[in-house]
């Protein structure tokens, strides 16, 4: 068998999933469609060294995707046009056999609530509820870490799901486990950070925190509890992106973002960003 016809009959083998994945992102046919075949293009160009292609696909496809939807936004098109729309200005030549199996596996209602979620949240909460993609890969499309794709996808769930963006019950409870880990770094607590942590807790740190000081990674509760005591001096409560954390203020200009998983009453996963450019993609506000 030629490699070509390997990899056609590998992507043929996807393309009914793959297209799935792309309209319940863009909830247009011929965009998905659009989606998939540049997928396959890039493919053909790639070939060799595709160790996992299912995996390499869905990533790819989930990354036009995403492209597509920044640029539907820049310039404010509206994708979904309710009753009047995707289903009536699909490509004619499908049968309306092929148009109502569409409308029933995702459905109008559906597709116009994921239009309220932004880009990333929409490509985390379709990856990871619909097609259990695991966050690491999502996080890698996004550009953001699996705390980062987590807090996305738990945003997006409760968007759709028509609660409040942050449940007034929750977020005090979340809040309260964030404001007491800071206060216990601030006064060098130690017993208070090992309160608040999760005897498991991952510490991680992007290449420019490393840089100004901070270790790559640290587990457990006592390790972590022992890097931050006395520390977070110049941070500040914060919602980054919707999500509680922290933001370290030096010279009067925001300089690192502490991103916090919190399960129940304890904090489970701690990222420290530094990176200026993240950073200046992010939505902070000071609590």
């Amino acid at each position: 068998m030629s490699e070509k016809k390997f990899w056609a009959e590998r992507f043929e083998a996807e393309r009914g999933r793959l297209g799935a994945v792309a309209y319940r992102m863009l909830g247009s046919r011929a965009e998905a469609e659009d989606a998939v075949q540049e997928a396959w293009l890039r493919l053909q160009r790639a070939g060799e060294g595709i160790d996992n292609p299912s995996g390499w696909l869905t990533t790819v496809v989930g990354r036009i995707c995403l492209d597509m939807l920044r640029a539907r936004g820049r310039r404010r098109e509206d994708p979904i046009d309710g009753d009047e729309g995707e289903m009536q200005h699909a490509d004619p030549a499908a049968s309306a056999d092929e148009q109502a199996a569409l409308a029933d596996s995702v459905g109008l209602a559906l597709l116009v609530v994921l239009e309220r979620l932004t880009p990333a949240e929409r490509l985390a909460f379709v990856l990871h509820d619909m097609f259990d993609v695991p966050f690491e890969e999502i996080g890698r499309i996004v550009d953001r870490s699996p705390v980062a794709t987590r807090q996305l996808a738990s945003r997006a769930r409760r968007r759709v799901q028509g609660l409040p963006e942050t449940p007034s019950a929750d977020y005090e409870r979340r809040k309260g486990v964030v404001a007491a880990f800071l206060a216990a770094s601030r006064d060098g607590d130690f017993s208070g950070l090992l309160a608040v942590l999760d005897p498991e807790v991952v510490f991680h740190a992007d290449a420019d925190a490393v840089r100004l000081g901070s270790l790559a990674e640290i587990t457990g509760a006592q390790a972590v509890a022992t890097t931050f005591k006395g520390k977070a001096t110049a941070a500040r409560l914060a919602l980054i992106d919707g999500a509680l954390g922290l933001a370290v203020i030096l010279g009067g200009q925001l300089k690192v973002v502490v991103l916090m998983e919190v399960e129940g009453d304890r904090i489970v996963e701690i990222e420290s960003i530094a990176d200026p450019a993240r950073i200046a993609a992010m939505e902070v506000a000071y609590l």
